[in-house]
């Protein structure tokens, strides 16, 4: 059991960050306001990078020598987000010409195509030892030797791929954080109020929640050790500023984004997917959640809240793509409820263009989940969980979806409006998502923004805005 000390630290801590989160605040002024007429130092902004023009067009002014420090390469036909994030924008930054070495642990022995070197690519430097083993300090001896008569321009790190030892008077490093435990504190606060009258807290979940506000402690001393740092939402930056005591200038806001030729509106191939898995042509309307299904993704919630509502509609469907524990649950629900397990990237696109609407039930404030950014890109509204990084950076316009508090109930209403709205309406919707997610969300307009902060590392010429490239 906690200690009655550690129990009042984190309802005092919660209390603070559940105020701190959700407080009312004074509107800001549109971004189009704030961004359209802008000119100066980039390093004083405080909105998301994504909402400056640049222009893919030109080529960067210099060609970059980039370390990047990755726990892992995307080696599997399912990577996580942060892989995802990883190989899409240094994929990309190679392609403008820049020099990229990847450091990263062994990959699987089977691993595909993913982590095949290539001519146009990142140039990937894998550690020796068991697959997916990620050892810093043998990653920064191979960095050193590859450094040694060709200096690397600015260092990137994944989150903590660098460890803060290393990270100490580097002036070059640039941190982007893909989850910070403040946030992950918040995420156990709501999985527990998921639980129900009669179940217990199981005692690794226990102990996990009772270290949250120790690690909090921690990453406040230590995050100061990075010169720079990448928020992935325009809350985190907040935090970070706010919370984390980092000075604004050393604080940069890039949302993530994803590859705009892999996705986009394609109503016969959502068709034919819906063929494909057997759907009825009675279907009224399907929603869609894909993603590992487990406890801290929200499934709790959407299982809970999807069972009524198909109750209640009988036409109203469920696809969901993915694999865990939640899958088994979902078949349960019978007709309703698709159950497809991993969906490979290459199907990924027919998926979202077979839905009506997307709903993310995550649990988890911290980051920012691709498959929302895809499935707009895809031309479809979202229902998502109203945590400040969703509402500040995804769902900035109520046209563009739903939002709901993170329990059944909230969900179900949400639901229950989505299903009164229909399908003409949600289609309308879904148009403005698309063109908003092309703006922002574009794997092209995140290494544009990174691109220009390395090159202000590099140089503080380039930290003006805007200047003869862009």
């Amino acid at each position: 059991m906690l200690s009655r000390s550690t129990l009042l630290s984190l309802l005092l801590l919660s209390l603070f960050l559940l105020f701190l989160c959700y407080a009312p605040s004074l509107p800001s002024p549109p971004l189009s306001k704030q961004t359209k007429h802008f000119t100066g130092d980039l390093r004083d902004i405080t909105f998301s990078w994504n909402t400056l023009p640049f222009a893919f067009s030109n080529p960067p002014p210099l060609s970059l020598k980039i370390a990047v420090f990755s726990r892992k390469w995307p080696s599997v036909s399912s990577p996580g987000g942060m892989e995802r994030h990883a190989l899409t924008l240094h994929s990309a930054l190679a392609a403008r010409g820049h020099r990229v070495h990847v450091f990263t642990s062994p990959p699987p022995p089977d691993s595909t195509s993913l982590s095949t070197q290539s001519e146009t690519g990142p140039h990937l430097h894998f550690l020796d030892g068991p697959p997916g083993q990620w050892r810093c300090d043998e990653a920064w001896t191979l960095y050193e030797t590859e450094s040694e008569n060709d200096p690397f321009d600015v260092i990137h790190s994944e989150s903590v791929a660098v460890f803060h030892r290393w990270a100490r008077d580097v002036p070059n490093l640039v941190v982007s954080w893909h989850g910070i435990s403040l946030e992950a504190l918040h995420s156990g606060i709501y999985q527990d109020l998921t639980r129900g009258p009669g179940e217990k807290m199981a005692p690794a979940f226990n102990k996990s929640l009772a270290q949250s506000i120790y690690k909090v402690l921690d990453e406040i001393r230590f995050f100061r050790n990075y010169a720079h740092h990448v928020a992935i939402s325009d809350s985190t930056g907040e935090m970070l500023r706010d919370v984390y005591q980092l000075p604004n200038r050393r604080v940069h806001v890039i949302l993530n984004g994803v590859d705009q030729e892999q996705f986009g509106p394609d109503y016969e191939l959502g068709r034919t997917f819906r063929d494909d898995i057997g759907l009825p042509k009675s279907a009224e309307l399907v929603i869609g959640v894909s993603g590992r299904l487990v406890k801290d993704k929200g499934h709790p919630l959407l299982f809970e809240a999807f069972s009524k509502l198909a109750l209640r509609h009988p036409n109203v469907f469920l696809i969901v793509a993915g694999s865990g524990p939640w899958a088994q649950r979902y078949a349960d629900l019978g007709r309703n409820a698709k159950v497809l397990g991993a969906v490979p990237p290459t199907r990924l696109k027919a998926f979202y263009n077979s839905l009506d609407v997307f709903v993310d039930p995550t649990l988890r404030p911290q980051g920012l989940d691709l498959t929302l950014m895809e499935a707009m890109q895809c031309g479809k509204p979202v229902l998502a969980t109203r945590f400040p990084s969703i509402k500040g950076s995804i769902v900035v316009d109520d046209e563009f979806g739903f939002m709901f508090s993170p329990n059944a109930d909230s969900l179900l209403e949400q639901l229950e409006v989505v299903v009164a709205e229909g399908v003409t309406r949600l289609a309308e919707r879904g148009r403005g998502c698309c063109e908003y997610a092309k703006r922002m969300f574009t794997a092209q307009k995140m290494a544009l923004a990174y691109e220009r902060l390395f090159l202000c590392v590099k140089n503080e010429t380039y930290c003006g805005y805007p200047l003869r490239f862009d």
